[in-house]
């Protein structure tokens, strides 16, 4: 079995749409950055990436490549996943928080894990999306931008199924 980390974090900025794990949040702002600036479908791949030991995700998609400008991200974690797969291996979990003063996020998890689920074809109940605020403290507390955490544990498939 094998066990990732990842993080992100952007900068928010006016004029932008708000893509989180692949669901588009109404809000005044949205997240500044090359592709999408999807913190969650970020920090999830550099959590596999690290999980396949293959670096993270600037490794993959490097911010100075025009081929990377405005893409989706879940486009990437389906890459992403495909690796995985190549290697004979499967998602058992992931566990995610965003940290975000606003908007208001809890109404939208489900959609969320359900979308990030699907680019990884696994079973959505694999996939766990929290949302935690920063009361007002630091950057993301004064809602400058927007963070998120994942842990991953991957492990060889078994007869084609993921472990139980």
């Amino acid at each position: 079995m094998r066990v990732g980390i990842g993080y992100d974090i952007h900068p928010l900025k006016a004029g932008r749409p708000l893509i989180l794990g692949g669901v588009r949040v109404p809000h005044t702002h949205g997240l500044d950055g090359h592709s999408d600036a999807d913190v969650l479908t970020h920090a999830v791949c550099d959590a596999l990436l690290g999980a396949l030991g293959e670096g993270d995700l600037g490794r993959h998609y490097p911010v100075d490549d025009p081929r990377c400008a405005g893409m989706d991200s879940l486009d990437m974690l389906k890459h992403v996943g495909a690796k995985i797969a190549e290697r004979g291996l499967c998602v058992v979990n992931l566990d995610t928080v965003i940290v975000a003063q606003a908007p208001r996020l809890s109404a939208c998890t489900a959609a969320m894990g359900t979308r990030l689920a699907g680019a990884l074809h696994v079973e959505p109940s694999r996939v766990n999306v929290k949302v935690k605020s920063h009361d007002h403290l630091g950057a993301l507390g004064r809602e400058e931008g927007i963070a998120a955490q994942a842990v991953c544990l991957i492990a060889p498939k078994l007869d084609d199924r993921a472990p139980s």
